[in-house]
């Protein structure tokens, strides 16, 4: 049975793959170990609860914004998807934590939906609609990275989405 994060995603990226009229897939190398692979997503997934935690504080970001407001995890992202590692360094690419990362946004996404859906919002409604959002943005943001859009495609997957 596909579970509800793994359907999310699948959609988003059939729709992307329609978008830009090409079939989108990553590319995944060799899998870090279990430790470093679990490491690298619990910093990725405390950028992201920090950076949430600092726009909640500044409302400095509009939806136009997403990236500068989560700067450092989509500096994380780019470094986790490297091709190339300067000389002398010891990283490795790490598509597979981007990957597990998409998951976590996309569960994020589900879960602050089905809180909405439920009016489990703790008074604060403006607040987790806004979280909703951002993640939303963010997820496809971190999704165009991970499949190697374009800057061209990523225009025309971003002209697509303000329609929907």
């Amino acid at each position: 049975m596909i579970d509800r994060v793994t359907t999310l995603l699948g959609g988003r990226r059939e729709r992307l793959g329609q978008v830009v009229g090409r079939f989108l897939v990553p590319s995944l190398g060799i899998a870090a170990p279990e430790h470093v692979r679990q490491h690298l997503l619990e910093e990725a997934q405390d950028l992201y609860w920090n950076e949430l935690e600092w726009e909640h504080l500044t409302h400095d970001a509009g939806d136009e914004a997403i990236e500068r407001a989560f700067a450092g995890l989509m500096s994380f992202v780019r470094g986790l998807l490297l091709r190339e590692t300067p000389p002398g360094t010891d990283s490795d690419p790490r598509p597979e934590v981007v990957e597990e990362l998409l998951r976590f946004l996309a569960g994020r996404v589900l879960e602050l939906d089905e809180n909405i859906s439920a009016g489990d919002v703790d008074g604060e409604p403006e607040k987790v609609r806004r979280e909703l959002d951002m993640t939303d943005r963010l997820l496809d943001l971190v999704l165009y990275r991970w499949l190697e859009l374009s800057p061209q495609e990523a225009a025309r997957a971003e002209a697509v989405r303000s329609v929907h």
